[in-house]
């Protein structure tokens, strides 16, 4: 553990695998469920502040963070396995009035067990993240389109770990990464063999009909509207060049009751740019709909 991350690990077994997640503070249950390529690490503020009021549950997908990163052989990295691990954390841990907190891939995941799983979720918190295909006056980032390319693709995020230590230069805005922090997002992804969940979240973006993640997030965007009375909130940098304006329209259409908070000079990783304005409203949020009141 470090200074910058100082909280007590905890795993599940899933197939022989170890899960590693946080399990942090008493309360209402807050699920914090992270994309690629950072793992639990991002919400260590938040858990930090939120851990005196709630139950703050964040894990690390299999592959990424602290949990075990096996080759293909000893797992199948589809989406369709992340949103069934997460399904077995939250059955394991006896999860029930879940608020949901998602960032990036996480949103795909996360609300695709919220969908499945409507009557445990009772609220709702995105920060830059989809639950539906890649709107259509959107499109693929160049860097996205070479880390899916054969072969150079695998030399990009695995061999030269690109795809991670861009995302720490260009996903903040505001400021570059302190030393520490960018050491931090880093730290699980040490070799060719751990940058295998990095290359293999990239490489099942659903673009077409014909991709394997494809039917499942269409079947979670069609059932978003499910969840739309729930109390959301949005908190959006607008500096993202992959979940972009595009994104964030496309969330407002289908959440129209959301509450949003747009952050000018925020990038993607929006929590590290402008987490001390985040962390107030978060919290603001959480007090003003509280689970007594949402019965």
């Amino acid at each position: 553990m470090s200074r910058a991350y100082p909280f007590a690990p905890h795993h599940l077994d899933v197939d022989g695998l170890s899960l590693h997640y946080v399990d942090e503070g008493q309360g209402d249950p807050l699920l914090m469920v992270h994309g690629n390529p950072s793992w639990s690490f991002l919400y260590r503020n938040l858990i930090a502040s939120l851990s005196g009021e709630y139950r703050c549950i964040a894990p690390d997908h299999i592959g990424c963070g602290r949990s075990d990163k096996p080759g293909d052989d000893r797992y199948d990295y589809t989406m369709q396995r992340r949103v069934d691990d997460l399904t077995r954390l939250v059955d394991s841990l006896r999860l029930e009035r879940v608020t949901l907190v998602v960032h990036d891939w996480g949103g795909m995941i996360g609300w695709a067990w919220a969908v499945q799983n409507p009557e445990r979720v009772e609220r709702l918190v995105l920060f830059n993240t989809a639950a539906f295909p890649l709107p259509a006056d959107a499109t693929l980032p160049a860097s996205l389109t070479l880390a899916r390319t054969p072969g150079l693709g695998a030399l990009l995020v695995r061999g030269l770990s690109a795809f991670s230590r861009g995302a720490n230069k260009h996903c903040v805005a505001r400021r570059p990464m302190s030393a520490e922090v960018a050491r931090g997002f880093l730290e699980p992804y040490d070799s060719w063999a751990h940058r295998i969940a990095v290359h293999r979240f990239v490489q099942d973006i659903p673009l077409k009909p014909t991709d394997r993640a494809w039917q499942l997030v269409s079947k979670t965007a069609a059932g978003i509207e499910t969840l739309a009375d729930r109390p959301t909130l949005i908190c959006w940098g607008l500096k993202d060049f992959v979940f972009d304006e595009h994104f964030l329209a496309e969330w407002e259409r289908r959440l129209p009751d959301a509450e949003i908070h747009r952050f000018a000079d925020a990038g993607h990783y929006v929590l590290e740019d402008a987490g001390d304005e985040i962390v107030p409203l978060v919290t603001d949020f959480l007090h003003r709909h509280p689970l007594a009141s949402l019965v």
